[in-house]
């Protein structure tokens, strides 16, 4: 029977799930964040991850990008494009897989990143004041903890296994 309105003792309580929490507070956190850029410098979160990857590892394919951003091709194709019309990032074939190309920040990509990494660095350090310092190293555990563990669960699913 399905639990009735007001029922203290549903079996799934949505403010207690675990998954729903993750994502409401991810939400809650990049939307906090994309204050920082979305107005200034007139980019949403796919954009900004392209930027910050970039900024992080140099020259990278679309792929890469995505893979390392967890963003999805399509979300990666089109963040590229606005960034190359807006001259931010630019584009380089691979000669060995005329299918791909070479990413990396143009001066004025560079630039942004150079600007943008301090204001997220600040906003990261002002989110983590709300830990306490001996909890911080544990917090990290815990997210990759979580990550390593639902990749497994998904990845135990796909293949129709069990997933506990």
């Amino acid at each position: 029977m399905p639990a009735q309105p007001g029922n203290a003792d549903a079996a799934l309580k949505l403010e207690e799930f675990l998954p729903y929490r993750l994502n409401v507070c991810a939400n809650m956190v990049s939307n906090a964040l994309s204050r920082i850029y979305a107005e200034r410098y007139k980019i949403g979160v796919p954009e900004w991850r392209v930027l910050v990857t970039l900024g992080q590892f140099g020259m990278m394919t679309a792929k890469a990008i995505g893979s390392h951003s967890h963003m999805h091709k399509t979300k990666v194709s089109r963040a590229v494009a606005m960034l190359e019309r807006r001259k931010f990032v630019a584009r380089r074939a691979n000669r060995d897989d005329l299918r791909e190309a070479f990413l990396s920040l143009t001066p004025a990509g560079r630039d942004l990143y150079s600007d943008l990494a301090p204001s997220a660095l600040e906003f990261s350090r002002q989110l983590m004041e709300t830990v306490e310092p001996a909890d911080r190293a544990a917090l990290g555990r815990a997210l990759t903890k979580l990550a390593e563990r639902s990749t497994q669960i998904a990845t135990d699913i796909a293949k129709g296994g069990n997933s506990r």
